[in-house]
Order: C-alpha cells, then structure tokens, then sequence
C-alpha cells in the first residue's frame, strides 16, 4: 500500500526566491506529458474555456519534443483507441500527427503458451470495419499537442526547464495554492492539476493516498524489424509463465514489442547484449513451448553472451508445428538503442479531486501495460475533466471548488477502477504455471472465443 500523510506545504528542494509577488492563474498544470498537454490544448480549444489563464509547468525541455529526431522510432509507443482518437480530432491536435509513423490495425489475437488451441481473437467487423486502434509513438503525440497550443497561440502557456520545488497553502485571503518554481517565479491557482505522473507531488500535497502494489515484473520494450509487412494489420500477444510477450504492429515491416517479464527474466533480458541473441529468443518465445524457453534462459542466465543459444532455438523452431489458426511472425532484426525496461505497477488514488486539485493520469492511476489501456485511461480523464470545468464556468461556479470537480471523479474512477481491476486479474492469472490454472484459463480463452456477442460488445466498450 502507499500512504501519503495530508501536508500543508509539499517541499520538493532548494527553492530560490524572488521577492515577488505569485502570479495569479486559473489554471495550473504540473506535467507536460500527454495528460498534462491534452488538458491545456482541451482548455484552450474549447469556447467555454478558452478565456481561462493557464499555465503548463514541464521539468523537461519542450523544444526536445517540437524538434524530435524522426529517423528511428521511439521505444514509448501506445495503442490509441477509437475513442482517444476522436478525442484528439475535437481538440484540434489531430492533424498535427504524423500519420505516417502511425499503424492502425484490425486485429487483436493473444495465445495461451499451454496450447495452440487456447486462443482468443478480436475483429474489427463489429464497429463497422473501423480501425480497432492505432499504434503510435507517444513523442509523436505530445509533438502534435504542442503544436496546437502553438496554432492557438498559446505557447506562452508552457513553462519548461524548470521543476516544481514548492507546493504550499496560502495564507492571505484568497485560499488558492501557490506552485513555487526552481527559477523562482511562482503560481497561485484557483485551480491545480496534477498530470505528474506516479510519484505526484499534487497528489501528495492535497493528502490523497494511492493504494496498490508493484509487481515483481519488468517491461521490456524495443524496436523489431520484421521479415514480412504482412503482419502490420494485427496486434499480436502469447502469454508466457514469465509475464506476456505482446508483438505490436508498425508502418511496414517494422514492430514494436512489450514483454512484461518476471525480475529473474526481465534481468537476463536485459544483460543480453548481442541482439541476434535477442531476436532468437524473441521469435522462440513466440513459438515454441515453456520447457524449450526456460532451457534457452537458464544458458544464458550463466553466459549473456552465449552464441549457441541461437543454434540451439533454431533446431527447435524448425521442429516446430505451425498453429494453423494463427500467422505468427518471423522477426529478422532488432533497432539499436531501442531496447529499455520499466518497473511495473498497480496503483489507484482514494480521489483524483481535492479543494482546488485535480488528478488525471498516472498521477491518478497506474495500469499493467498488458491491455495496452493507460494512455487511453489518461486521455478519458482530460475528456471528464474539461468537460466538468465547462459545466462550472455555464452554472457560473468557481471551478477550482470540489462541488464543480466531483463529476469528474464520479463518472471516471469507477470505469478506471473496473478495469484496473480486470488488467490486475489477467496478469496473476496468465503469469502463472500452476497446472490446474493452466487448464482453466485455456479452457476459457477457447470458450470466450466462441461468444462473438460478447467479444463484439467488448469492442464497442473501448470504441464508444
């Protein structure tokens, strides 16, 4: 569990002070991630809102973004969906995308490791041959959202290069909190929200505790080159006792992967230095069975850098039997400097409002990435919250008061709160290699994939 004890004043470092008086806003937002820049760009796109004062507060350096280097592909890529997508269509920031280093897909197929039967596919045939998503890099998101605060001529909006070091109650009449900066300038909102990810000092300064657990996993990340294009119109996942290995598509032969490893695998995964190494375990663990693939990692669980590793998962792939009723890929290459690990966790605040605060993203909520949900979860935050403002400012309310927040939290944290709940079950269930388990979640995914009612009213769930 994680506890945060209700502090009037959140002290985040040396702070250097100008005797200045704080500068009033209405809104202040901490975190130039997608959350954070999609409240602005919503904010400032919108009639109702558009008036508000508003300022984005980035440790980073924006330009980094405006400027990104579009050679290679970033390993932080998501799964956007429908919803999302129409999301960034009404905001304004969708045509800044670049479409071009976009997959949209049709397909969604995960397999059981236990068995080539234990399969469960998802079509696009029920949202009327739509797309069921989009792969996307998140860079390219934030580069398109920063380009419409700049088309709305509201880059004077964002504040980067600096770090929060402050956050304290007020103590004159007007009861907002003050936002003290490492340049030492300083926000006094009627508003604050905090899109500061995981570790969230607007969270920690409203007092709201965020429950969970970290798993003992790592994710896995990086840039594969595939031998074919034939597979960019699905999102591929098999499910290993070590934790998912997910094959996600990219703009022609090219691929992105998730595997959401156990420590003790994450850890050899991460000493593997030779990437042919690396794309010979990557296509084994796509392919062959668990004992084959426990055999390769323990070999080089005592030499990262054993090359017969590679002859010896060759042999066993050329042996293999294809699954007829899934094309499985063929990954031939890996981008250099692509690949990362990230720890993973579930965590979910008590509230994502306060008096004056709002939470939205991971500050709000954390999700296994097995589901391929937290980007979107973030996104329909911004769409509640902004929603919600605009309601206050037509009743004429204050919209840093809890009685104009409170929609929010209600409309969203019991949908977040399902299905972090479903993501949580999924991953103890599928990482596991209790036998009895083993039978009936294979039993299961051949079940589920035989109710097409029930798998169609899924889609259209995270489409509508």
């Amino acid at each position: 569990m994680f506890r945060t004890p209700f502090p009037t004043t959140v002290k985040l470092g040396l702070l250097r002070l100008k005797n200045t008086t704080p500068q009033l806003q209405d809104v202040v937002i901490v975190g130039g991630g997608p959350a954070g820049l999609s409240v602005l760009a919503a904010l400032k796109n919108s009639s109702k809102t558009a008036h508000l004062s508003c300022k984005l507060v980035e440790g980073g350096d924006l330009n980094k973004i405006r400027n990104f280097d579009e050679t290679a592909y970033s390993n932080r890529i998501i799964s956007l969906t429908n919803k999302s997508m129409r999301f960034m269509q009404k905001i304004g920031s969708w045509k800044h995308l670049n479409l071009d280093r976009m997959q949209f897909y049709d397909k969604v197929a995960a397999y059981d490791s236990s068995s080539h039967e234990a399969l469960i596919e998802f079509t696009n045939d029920a949202i009327n041959y739509d797309p069921m998503g989009a792969m996307c890099e998140v860079v390219n998101i934030q580069k398109s959202l920063i380009a419409r605060i700049d088309e709305l001529d509201q880059s004077d909006c964002l504040v980067d290069n600096v770090k929060v070091e402050a956050i304290e109650e007020s103590t004159s009449e007007i009861d907002w909190p003050i936002v003290k900066l490492s340049n030492g300038d300083a926000y006094q909102t009627r508003l604050l929200i905090g899109a500061d990810g995981y570790n969230s000092p607007v969270r920690r300064y409203a007092g709201i505790e965020s429950r969970g657990w970290a798993y003992d996993s790592f994710g896995t990340v990086g840039v594969l080159k595939l031998a074919s294009d034939q597979y960019n119109l699905v999102s591929l996942q098999r499910f290993l006792s070590s934790g998912p290995l997910a094959i996600l598509p990219l703009p022609e032969d090219d691929a992105t992967f998730v595997w959401s490893a156990k420590t003790e695998v994450a850890s050899i995964l991460k000493s593997i230095t030779n990437d042919k190494i690396f794309v010979a375990l990557i296509n084994a663990a796509l392919r062959l069975e668990e004992t084959d693939l426990k055999y390769a990692l323990n070999k080089l669980q005592v030499n990262p850098d054993d090359t017969s590793v590679i002859e010896d998962l060759q042999w066993r792939i050329e042996l293999f039997e294809p699954n007829e009723q899934l094309d499985i890929p063929v990954v031939i290459g890996v981008q250099p400097g692509s690949r990362a690990s990230f720890p993973l966790k579930m965590s979910h605040a008590d509230s994502y409002v306060g008096p004056r605060v709002a939470l939205i993203g991971d500050a709000a909520h954390t999700i296994h990435p097995l589901a391929g949900q937290g980007l979107n979860m973030g996104q329909a935050d911004v769409a509640s919250l902004v929603a919600a403002i605009e309601t206050g400012i037509d009743r004429g309310l204050d919209i840093g008061s809890t009685l104009v927040l409170e929609p929010y939290f209600a409309q969203c944290f019991p949908y977040n709160h399902a299905l972090l709940g479903v993501c949580d079950k999924l991953h103890k269930i599928f990482s596991n290699d209790v036998y009895p388990i083993i039978l009936v979640r294979s039993f299961g995914m051949r079940f589920m994939n035989s109710l097409t009612p029930i798998k169609d009213f899924m889609i259209k769930t995270l489409s509508v």
